[in-house]
C-alpha cells in the first residue's frame, strides 16, 4: 500500500475532468425533518430490528486484512435486500477499508442505523482513491452513524502530497475526505471519532436536515487541509457539542449552505470557523442564515473569520451571527477579510462577495493580535450590517488591542475592548 506520485497524478486528472465538466449547482430545499422533537441522543432497538454484522460477511477484525467487500455485502443487505428495519454493525476490532460508496435510497421504513463500535481503518494506497472520498454516503433518506467508533483514515503518509490549496484558486486537488455525505436527507453522526484522515474528516453538500452531534474529530495541528467539518450546498444543518483539533478549519462552510448552526463547539488547534472562502467559482450560491453560538476557539489560527477572494466572482453571505464565544489565546479573533491571500498592500481588483447582517456579540478572552477585530471589506461591496457588542478580547499581559474597519462601517455598543474603530 505504498503512495506513489503516479497515484496523485492519477487523482489529479481525474478530478480536473470532474471540475471540467461541472455545472452549477442548484439550492437545496428543506423538507419536513423525521428527527424534529425526538430524543436523537438515546439509540433504541426497534421492534424486530436486525443486525447485519459485517463479520459475518467475511470482514476480519485484525487490522490487517482487506474487508471492503464485506463491508459492502453488509450494506447491500442492510439497505437494498431487507425490506423490514435493519443497522449495519460493525462490532469491537479493527478493520481494513478501502474506498466504498454506500448508495441508497434504502428499502427500510425507517433510517437506516451503521452502528460502529470497533475501528474503521482506511487504506494507504492513495492510488484507490479515484473518486476523491473514503467512505462516501448517497442518495439516503434517513441514516444514522452512531456506536462510539472510530473512524482512521490513516493520512500521516499522504499529507505530504496536498497541494497548499491556499495558493491556489480553482483547481486545487485536496486528499480525499474521510466521510463525505451527499444527496442525503434526514441524517443523524453521533458519537463517533475521525483521526488522522487524508483530507477532510467530514464533507456535507447537497444535503438537508443534517445533523452532527458530540463528534470527536482529531488530527495534528501541522496536517494539511484537514477541515474538520465541510458544508456547502445543504440547508438545515446543526452542529452540536463537536470537539475538533485539527490542521484547518474546525468548520467551514462555503457557497449554498443555507440555516447552519453550530452550537458548544470545542476548537483548537486549528483555523477557527470560517465562512469561505467566497467568490471562487462562477455562478456561486449565496451563504444564508448561520448561527454560532456558545462555543469556545483555544490557540486558533483565526477565530470567527469570513472570507473572500479579490478579483474573481460575485457571491454573497448574509444573516450570520456569532454569540457567547470564548477565545483562548486565538490569533485574529474577530476578522472579514476580502482581501483572502492578497494581504497586504493588495493591488488585485475588489472582491465581488457582497457581505451583509452580521452580528458579533458577548466574545470575550485573549488573543494574540494587536488588531483583535479587523474588518477589511470590498472597497467594490462594502460590508452592510455589521454589529459589534460586548467584545472583551485582551493581550497577555494586559495590553491593549485595537480595531480596523475598511469600506466598513459597523455599529458598535456595549463593552468594547478593543475599542470602536474610528471611521
Amino acid at each position: 500500500m505504498a503512495i506513489a506520485k503516479s497515484a496523485v497524478i492519477l487523482i489529479l486528472c481525474f478530478a480536473l475532468a470532474n471540475y471540467a465538466v461541472a455545472a452549477p449547482r442548484e439550492k437545496q430545499v428543506g423538507s419536513p425533518d423525521i428527527f424534529m422533537g425526538k430524543n436523537v441522543a438515546q439509540d433504541v432497538l426497534l421492534p424486530g430490528e436486525k443486525l447485519v454484522d459485517v463479520t459475518s460477511f467475511g470482514a476480519k477484525p485484525d487490522g490487517e486484512t482487506d474487508s471492503t467487500q464485506a463491508f459492502m455485502d453488509a450494506w447491500q443487505t442492510t439497505c437494498h435486500v431487507n425490506k423490514e428495519q435493519s443497522r449495519m454493525y460493525v462490532p469491537a476490532g479493527r478493520f481494513l477499508v478501502s474506498p466504498i460508496i454506500f448508495a441508497g435510497p434504502c428499502l427500510s421504513p425507517n433510517p437506516i442505523t451503521i452502528q460502529v463500535i470497533g475501528t474503521v481503518l482506511a487504506s494507504t494506497d492513495i492510488s484507490e482513491y479515484t473518486e476523491g472520498t473514503w467512505l462516501q454516503f448517497e442518495h439516503i433518506d434517513g441514516l444514522k452513524i452512531i456506536g462510539g467508533g472510530t473512524f482512521d483514515g490513516q493520512g500521516k503518509d499522504s499529507w505530504q502530497f496536498v497541494e497548499d490549496c491556499e495558493k491556489r484558486t480553482q483547481t486545487c486537488v485536496r486528499n480525499p475526505s474521510g466521510l463525505h455525505f451527499e444527496h442525503v436527507r434526514n441524517a443523524l453522526i453521533q458519537g463517533v471519532k475521525s483521526v488522522n484522515p487524508k483530507g477532510f474528516h467530514v464533507f456535507v453538500t447537497n444535503c438537508a436536515n443534517f445533523r452532527l452531534r458530540r463528534l470527536k474529530l482529531l488530527a495534528p495541528e501541522t496536517s494539511p487541509n484537514t477541515d474538520g467539518i465541510h458544508i456547502s450546498h445543504s440547508i438545515n444543518v446543526k452542529l452540536s457539542r463537536n470537539v475538533i483539533a485539527t490542521g484547518d478549519d474546525c468548520v467551514s462552510i462555503i457557497q449554498g449552505a443555507y440555516n447552519v448552526t453550530i452550537n458548544k463547539l470545542k476548537c483548537g488547534p486549528g483555523h477557527g470557523i470560517s465562512i469561505g472562502s467566497l467568490g471562487k467559482f462562477p455562478d456561486e450560491l449565496e451563504v444564508k442564515g448561520i448561527i454560532v453560538k456558545n462555543c469556545t476557539m483555544i490557540g486558533t489560527t483565526n477565530g470567527l473569520r469570513i472570507k473572500s477572494w479579490p478579483d474573481l466572482y460575485p457571491g454573497g453571505a448574509s444573516d450570520i451571527s456569532f454569540t457567547d464565544i470564548i477565545m483562548e489565546n486565538v490569533k485574529n479573533p474577530v476578522i472579514i477579510d476580502q482581501e483572502y491571500e492578497c494581504y497586504p498592500n493588495c493591488q488585485k481588483k475588489p472582491s465581488l462577495v457582497k457581505i451583509a447582517n452580521v452580528h458579533f456579540a458577548n466574545i470575550r478572552g485573549t488573543t494574540i493580535s494587536p488588531v483583535a477585530v479587523d474588518l477589511r471589506c470590498s472597497q467594490l461591496n462594502p460590508c452592510q450590517g455589521v454589529t459589534i457588542q460586548n467584545i472583551n478580547l485582551k493581550l497577555a499581559g494586559g495590553i491593549p488591542t485595537t480595531s480596523r474597519c475598511q469600506f466598513a462601517r459597523p455599529i458598535f455598543g456595549g463593552i468594547l475592548f478593543p475599542p470602536a474603530c474610528s471611521l
